[in-house]
């Protein structure tokens, strides 16, 4: 196998006409360089130099190692600039899992910002309702989650960022008894028919936990999944519904949002990195506009 840096000497010894000349540029002694370029040409099996008058030069193929010793050194300086690049967060790559009703008011500032801050970031998008994101975080397939989790609760090799509390609000049909209330008890919803609007997970489990912490477990009776769609059950009086704040940011015309208490159902968004990940300017600029994006 050819050695690099021996290849790197002979180029040095080509460029310049000499060995003694080749020296004086690599800072080494002409009995080094000679036997630098000797054990080359051991390596390569065949003469590398021919003397001319007080100079060398090369044969065919010295000439031939000395074409690919500069490809290898121009591979170099471009890997090292790349490598630069990718350290300071002019280029880079990040994959990013989110949930829909973040999307607005959380990712998509925080990708605005991120692409104008390093715009030479790629970052690949993906949807991940309703399957857990965490998973792949886990494995390295994906470098930021935004997930629902309650407040101190660890994730083995994750490290959850708490960005914003998420309140629940009681959606109600327009004309309900308890529609003229600005605020209400959540323990006066405890006989009415409910609108599930959550796939089983971390946010049902807040709601369900207010609940049984006012005394009752909601009797669902039309199941949605999907907040515009329980909505429009609400609206039809079908029963009422509980939504959070980032999933009414276009309330049906035919219902009503109220306040809720005693307790408020709260759902904790978080950002879930790898407790192992670099911490590249990259990462940290978009987890930076995430946690900027949540205090708007």
């Amino acid at each position: 196998m050819l050695d690099v840096r021996r290849m790197q000497v002979l180029r040095a010894v080509v460029s310049s006409g000499s060995v003694t000349a080749a020296a004086g540029r690599l800072g080494y002694t002409p009995s080094a360089v000679s036997q630098q370029v000797a054990a080359l040409e051991k390596e390569a099996g065949t003469a590398l130099l021919e003397r001319v008058g007080r100079g060398v030069r090369p044969t065919a193929a010295g000439l031939l190692l000395t074409e690919h010793a500069a490809a290898i050194s121009r591979q170099v300086a471009e890997a090292e600039t790349a490598l630069t690049d990718l350290k300071e967060g002019r280029t880079g790559r990040l994959s990013v899992r989110y949930f829909a009703t973040v999307g607005a008011p959380l990712v998509a500032p925080a990708l605005a910002r991120l692409r104008r801050d390093h715009p030479g970031i790629q970052v690949e998008l993906k949807l991940s309702d309703p399957v857990d994101p965490l998973p792949e975080v886990a494995q390295g397939q994906a470098d930021v989650a935004l997930v629902v989790r309650p407040h101190g609760r660890s994730v083995d090799g994750i490290r959850l960022e708490h960005l914003l509390d998420d309140p629940y609000r009681a959606v109600l049909p327009k004309g309900h008894r308890l529609a003229t209330r600005r605020v209400i008890d959540l323990a006066d919803l405890a006989d009415e028919p409910w609108v599930g609007s959550e796939w089983p997970g971390p946010c049902l489990d807040a709601v369900l936990d207010a609940c049984a912490a006012a005394g009752f477990s909601p009797e669902f009776v039309v199941d949605s999944e999907d907040y515009a769609t329980a909505q429009g059950f609400v609206a039809a009086g079908l029963g009422i519904g509980m939504i959070p704040l980032t999933g009414l940011r276009a309330p049906h015309p035919g219902v009503v949002v109220r306040k809720v208490r005693r307790p408020e159902p709260v759902r904790a968004v978080h950002a879930a990195v790898r407790e192992t990940a670099p911490a590249t300017p990259a990462l940290r600029g978009l987890l930076d506009a995430l946690r900027d994006a949540a205090v708007q």
